[in-house]
């Protein structure tokens, strides 16, 4: 109720409206003006409107119905295009397997010619099985669409005659004969599912302890190659393993995120395989993805709420991600393994290389050391010579002396013993004593002779290799000198050249202060200053001696020609016959007649 209603409730206790508030209690508290209410009109009309809403509630669920079946519809068709290139990807792959298993037959291997037996023995085996239990069912399907055609035209007819008990018994027999058939491949085919499953498992389990038991190896790259510093391979070997370690305790962990997201799934094992496959049928690309398949999941899974798939499908995304990061993981490992074995192979080939460069250098200095000890050895050699001349010298000048005193002390002995026998035997000693000195003095003088040749050779060697090195260092010098030389001819010839082009782009005018601020003679023709008078077309340039027109047409050959031109005749043989037979009106010099044509 509003305020503007409460206004005729309201009475107040006034003197001058006792009256008309007494009339107003007899009318209980109500105007003159209003009607008594027709309840069966309102009724009527509550009931138009009851009856006008529900109208419009049927339209409104009509409406919402086939909002939902075009919203389903679309969604079917949606998912036809999505089962469609699904159905045409699995068929293109079926195609290439089947390709690839022919050609694997194709190659005549031992292992496929049982496999293709086997399948020989599959194929007849399935068409035995169609030829037992399909055919009998297709039979009994036409012959039973045969009596039906045949009861629908005699059914008129009196005499003709149809046992339907017979018919059913037939029909349950075969039924109970393909229920018994299907029992039994359905009982196969449980037992094969759970065949294949454990083989899966097992081949599951064993990628996965071998994944898990991440123990990378040294590769063989490494261990081939040879270093020559052994503390450099040990080391590379320990950044191998610790890189190994590295990358093997982080692919652990995201192992152990793994397992322990798997074991969290509560769903079955057929639930999942059929969420996988129904999140793989739907690109990642593709324009209201989530919406697509989770309509698809709860079609395929009715028993599963949608709380259940969104929980799981935020499980599997993290499933997912986590298996991703496994496979970035490992994908890591082997470039890094690639990357670190291509960064020690060129570390170890820099190291052979450097020992290589040491090693030479070391020979270098080895050869260095063999020729300075050789030359030493040499020198030794020429000091013992010296030596050994000087000493021989020094023996034959000692002898000489020895001689001489001998000879003084034979004197003196001479001189004392004046008797005879004594004078023969210093006579025979004497010649005894001249002829031993003189052999001696003799070997000394051959043995000087010797050394002095050997060392006259030496020093003659020694001056050529001096003179040789003395002519390479003066060639060196020469060449050198010729080289700068050369430059400064160059140089000089550079200069000459940038002297001329300067002498070329020199400023060659005078200094004109007026010239440069005065006006220029285009300046003065745009401004009128200083021109000539209007220069006259009309006006001839020159004055032309030539032939005028009256003596041009007295030509004869001139008229001829256009005439002949006029009558369209001037390109015939008989014009081109006749114009140079037409002698001219003056006939031309004898000196400037040309004799080309006659020769």
């Amino acid at each position: 109720m509003s305020e503007r209603d409460l206004q005729g409730f309201i009475t107040t206790q006034r003197n001058s409206n006792i009256d008309n508030l007494v009339v107003r209690v007899k009318n209980g508290l109500t105007s003159s003006k209003y009607k008594p209410v027709d309840y069966e009109e309102l009724y009527a009309i509550t009931e138009a409107k009851k009856l006008q809403s529900a109208n419009i509630l049927l339209k409104i669920k009509k409406l919402q119905h086939a909002s939902r079946m075009n919203k389903e519809h679309m969604l079917l068709k949606r998912h036809r295009q999505v089962w469609w290139k699904e159905h045409k990807r699995l068929h293109e792959n079926r195609q290439k397997l089947e390709s690839e298993i022919q050609v694997f037959f194709d190659e005549g291997n031992e292992c496929f010619f049982d496999l293709w037996d086997l399948r020989y023995k599959l194929t007849k085996g399935l068409d035995t099985f169609q030829a037992n239990t399909v055919q009998p069912v297709w039979q009994l399907r036409e012959d039973l669409r045969y009596r039906v055609l045949e009861m629908q035209t005699n059914c008129k007819s009196v005499e003709y005659q149809f046992n339907p008990d017979a018919v059913l018994e037939e029909i349950e027999f075969v039924k109970k004969q393909q229920k018994a058939i299907l029992g039994k491949l359905h009982l196969e085919r449980i037992a094969l599912e759970k065949e294949l499953e454990e083989f899966i498992d097992e081949a599951l389990a064993c990628t996965l302890e071998e994944r898990t038991t991440f123990v990378p190896e040294l590769p063989p790259q490494l261990l081939e190659l040879e270093c020559p510093y052994p503390d450099l391979k040990a080391s590379v070997l320990t950044e191998f393993y610790k890189l190994a370690d590295d990358y093997s305790l982080k692919i652990q962990e995201a192992d152990q995120d793994l397992k322990t997201i798997a074991s969290s799934f509560q769903w079955s094992k057929e639930d999942l395989w059929k969420y996988q496959i129904v999140i793989g049928q739907y690109p990642s690309d593709m324009q209201g993805r989530r919406m697509l398949y989770l309509d698809m999941l709860q079609k395929l899974l009715p028993h599963k709420s949608r709380q259940s798939l969104i929980a799981h499908e935020k499980s599997w995304d993290h499933y997912y991600f986590s298996r991703n990061q496994l496979r970035v993981l490992m994908f890591n490992w082997i470039q890094a393994r690639k990357t670190f074995i291509v960064k020690a192979v060129m570390t170890l080939a820099e190291a052979c290389t450097a020992y290589e460069t040491e090693m030479m250098v070391a020979n270098n200095r080895r050869k260095q050391q063999e020729i300075c000890a050789n030359l030493k050895e040499k020198v030794l050699l020429w000091r013992a010579q010296q030596e050994e001349a000087a000493r021989l010298e020094a023996a034959i000048a000692a002898r000489r002396k020895e001689e001489e005193d001998e000879k003084e002390k034979f004197a003196k002995e001479k001189e004392l013993l004046q008797r005879a026998e004594d004078k023969e035997k210093v006579k025979k000693y004497w010649a005894e004593k001249q002829r031993q000195w003189q052999e001696r003095e003799a070997k000394d003088l051959l043995r000087l002779a010797e050394f002095k040749k050997l060392m006259a050779e030496q020093i003659i060697k020694d001056k050529e290799r001096v003179q040789f090195r003395q002519k390479l260092l003066e060639k060196r010098l020469l060449e050198k000198k010729e080289a700068i030389l050369k430059e400064v001819e160059e140089e000089e010839g550079r200069k000459k050249r940038l002297d001329v082009l300067r002498k070329q782009v020199a400023i060659v005018a005078e200094f004109d202060p007026a010239r440069m601020v005065a006006d220029t003679v285009a300046s003065k023709a745009r401004m009128g200053i200083g021109t000539e008078e209007e220069f006259i077309l009309q006006k001839p340039l020159f004055v032309l001696h030539t032939f005028s027109d009256e003596q041009i047409m007295s030509d004869t050959r001139v008229r001829v020609e256009l005439a002949l031109r006029d009558a369209g005749l001037h390109s015939t043989a008989y014009a081109q016959e006749l114009l140079p037979k037409i002698p001219p009106p003056k006939l031309p010099r004898k000196d400037t007649v040309s004799t080309i044509f006659k020769i």
